[in-house]
C-alpha cells in the first residue's frame, strides 16, 4: 500500500497538531524541545515574523490529513559572517519513522536551501544515540564534525550530541553571458 506524503509550510493553525506530536515522550526525547508545550506556545512560535528577508522555512508533512512530521531551517544568527549558514531541525512521529516522511522533509529542506537560498552550509545537532536520524542525515550529505560532551539535559541525564553539517554540493555561480 502506497502512502501519499504532502509537504506544506507550517502555519499557526497547526498549533494543536504540534502540541500533540511534540509532547509525545518518544518525540521530545530526540529533540532539544522541552515537554509540556502548549498550543499557545506553538501558535506564537509559528506566527513569528520572518518573511523573505530571513528566509526561514518550517514544513509540515501530512499523511491522510494528519501531521506525520515537521522540519525547519533557520538562520544560525544575525552575524554577517554567518549569513551563509542555516540550522536545521526535524521531527517525525514514531509511527511514521522509516516510512519516507523524514526523507521527504530532508529532500525539501536541502532543495530549498540549495536552489532558492544559495545557502552554503546546513548545520544540525543530533544526540549520539539517535542512529536512525544520523543515518538519515548522512544519506543527505551531512558529515560528522565533532561531538559536544554533556550537550543537553534529557530526562535527568546529560547527553552528548554530534555536530553535523552539509556543504552545498554545487554552490551557485553567476550564469555566463
Amino acid at each position: 500500500m502506497s502512502m501519499q506524503i504532502t509537504l506544506r509550510r507550517a502555519r499557526p493553525s497547526d498549533a494543536e497538531a504540534f502540541e500533540r506530536m511534540m509532547n509525545r515522550p518518544e518525540v521530545h526525547a530526540g529533540l532539544m524541545q522541552l515537554p509540556y508545550t502548549t498550543a499557545d506556545f506553538w501558535r506564537a512560535r509559528l506566527a513569528e515574523p520572518g518573511g523573505p528577508a530571513v528566509a526561514e522555512l518550517h514544513l509540515v508533512a501530512e499523511v491522510g490529513g494528519e501531521m506525520a512530521g515537521s522540519a525547519g531551517e533557520d538562520p544560525v544568527g544575525p552575524a554577517v559572517r554567518r549569513r551563509h549558514a542555516m540550522m536545521l531541525g526535524i521531527s517525525v512521529a514514531p509511527e511514521w519513522q522509516r516510512r519516507g516522511v523524514g526523507s521527504a522533509l530532508m529532500a525539501a529542506l536541502c532543495e530549498y536551501a540549495d536552489r532558492w537560498l544559495g545557502v552554503l552550509r546546513l548545520e544540525l545537532t543530533v544526540y549520539v544515540d539517535n542512529a536512525p536520524a544520523i543515518a538519515l542525515y548522512r544519506k543527505y550529505g551531512f558529515e560528522h564534525e565533532g561531538t559536544h560532551r554533556a550537550y543537553a539535559l534529557r530526562d535527568g541525564v546529560y547527553v552528548d550530541a554530534h555536530a553535523m553539517a552539509r556543504l552545498h554540493p554545487n554552490p551557485p555561480r553567476p550564469s555566463p553571458g
